[in-house]
């Protein structure tokens, strides 16, 4: 494991001073958000088989409780992966470009995809802000559907964060990062094609 991944672990950021405790704050969010919602899932998916198959009856709510699950793990987990790097990349042209090149590029990717993602946040909170005027809510659990929406702008807006902290983190370290702690390049098991 290196220095990176162990800082990670911890929740600590590389990142100095303000900028640090932004994305300790946001690592601590994502980590709690994703493993609550997957042991939540697990729990109600299990309950659900377990009365179904012992009581011979149902949980109501299960099907409606997972998918609103499903919406926070998404929108958690692509800040998680932005955070650690775990994004799909394009980089035949990136890594055909000398290593000077790179750098610019990596920087302007970054503030491209946070912008894209403060974007998606505008137009999703819009869209929960239009839900919520149209009253509708769930058949079984009888909340409002703009509730349950509610984790799509939240994890567009960490991700765009994350993306901003990965620029800034380019911007002032010497290396080239994907996010604020996984540095570029392949792995021993990764080839480049």
């Amino acid at each position: 494991m290196t220095d990176a991944d162990d800082s990670t672990d911890r929740h600590e950021s590389s990142l100095p001073g303000f900028l640090g405790v932004i994305d300790t704050t946001i690592s601590r969010i994502e980590s709690f958000f994703l493993a609550s919602g997957v042991l939540l899932m697990a729990l109600n998916t299990v309950s659900n088989v377990v009365g179904r198959f012992v009581f011979q009856t149902s949980l109501f709510f299960s099907e409606e409780l997972n998918r609103i699950l499903i919406i926070l793990i998404t929108f958690a987990g692509i800040s998680y992966a932005a955070r650690h790097g775990r994004h799909i990349r394009m980089s035949a042209i990136y890594d055909a470009l000398p290593s000077n090149a790179r750098k610019p590029l990596m920087i302007v990717i970054a503030l491209v995809t946070a912008l894209f993602m403060f974007g998606l946040c505008y137009y999703a909170t819009t869209y929960i802000i239009t839900q919520a005027e149209r009253g509708r809510v769930l058949p079984a659990l009888q909340i409002p559907v703009w509730l349950t929406l509610i984790w799509v702008p939240f994890g567009f807006f960490m991700t765009g964060v994350q993306y901003t902290l990965t620029a800034i983190k380019n911007m002032t370290s010497k290396d080239i990062y994907l996010s604020t702690s996984v540095l570029e390049g392949y792995e021993e098991d990764e080839i480049e094609i």
